[in-house]
């Protein structure tokens, strides 16, 4: 695993510092602290003997004052001790509700424009896809598969220290055709309804904005007239390639087993399955479903679709 990767792993450093965290802490209270009640007994029994020779010479001491000093300073953690007995509850919350339950992401580019804008913070969940052990994301418990439709994240098969966010076109078995700009599932041509042109926030142009329903799932997507369907220079070898057949005005791919077919909802601005491939099941991260955020405009807070 190479150093960028590991730097790309947030789950992976969240969980190193919980194990270190963790570890403190752990031999804090089972060790360490009786360590130092241990000391702190055997400087009091030393102390209150010094003092009852004292007051045996006849010397007054101001005894409780000091002894309780002295108690405090011997049993006062180690500043490394209490920052990281402070921090592991905290690195262990935030470790288990991002492996499990729900995880935060930015949108930082316009692939999926409109459904998702540039600085939407959306919430993922960790669970609809299944149970994945953190770090390795290894399923250990089935829940549901992907649909289509469904906007998922996943990490980039050309490059697991990213995560790409897509919407869910085909999946295992799934016979995908996409020609002229319009997709065709299984032999059935997927329905589109023409909107209003969609004006761009970025690049302040006019797209062509069409409802896509896939499969009952019903969503936005755009079409720049002046690209072609895809751009067949930009295709890269992949595994399972032999899946696809591509031609001047579109391309044909079958999903294999345990993969799914991924495209951008901003078709003509989106790098997506046509041309890297497949993703497999083991690269899911979550479904995304929430728009939680967006200090640029906060109208965007909502659920997706």
């Amino acid at each position: 695993m190479s150093l960028q990767v590991i730097l790309g792993n947030f789950a992976l450093i969240l969980f190193v510092l919980m194990v270190i965290t963790g570890v403190i802490w752990f031999l804090d209270v089972f060790y360490l602290a009786k360590q130092r009640r241990a000391a702190a007994n055997r400087a009091l029994a030393e102390y209150d003997a010094r003092a009852a020779k004292a007051t045996a010479d006849g010397i007054k001491l101001d005894n409780q004052g000091k002894r309780a000093e002295l108690e405090a300073g011997i049993l006062r953690q180690p500043t490394w001790i209490e920052y990281s007995g402070s921090f592991f509850p905290v690195i262990a919350l935030v470790f288990f509700l991002r492996s499990f339950l729900y995880e935060p992401f930015k949108i930082p580019s316009s692939s999926m424009v409109p459904t998702l804008l540039v600085g939407d913070l959306i919430l993922v969940n960790k669970f609809t896809y299944g149970i994945r052990l953190p770090v390795i994301n290894k399923k250990i418990v089935q829940i549901n598969d992907p649909q289509r439709g469904d906007v998922m994240v996943f990490k980039y098969p050309m490059d697991m220290s990213q995560d790409y966010i897509k919407r869910v076109i085909g999946v295992p078995g799934d016979k995908i055709t996409y020609e002229n700009k319009r997709l065709t599932v299984n032999g059935v041509e997927v329905k589109y309804a023409p909107l209003a042109d969609y004006l761009g926030e970025e690049r302040m142009v006019y797209n062509k904005q069409f409802e896509e329903n896939l499969s009952g799932v019903s969503h936005r997507i755009l079409n720049d007239e002046g690209k072609p369907t895809y751009t067949r220079e930009s295709v890269f070898p992949f595994p399972h390639s032999e899946n696809c057949q591509y031609r001047y005005e579109g391309f044909t791919c079958v999903v294999p087993a345990g993969n799914y077919f991924m495209m951008g909802d901003n078709r003509d601005n989106s790098l997506d399955s046509r041309y890297w491939g497949f993703v497999p099941d083991k690269n899911i991260v979550g479904k995304a479903f929430f728009v939680w955020m967006n200090l640029g405009n906060l109208r965007r807070i909502g659920s997706i679709r």
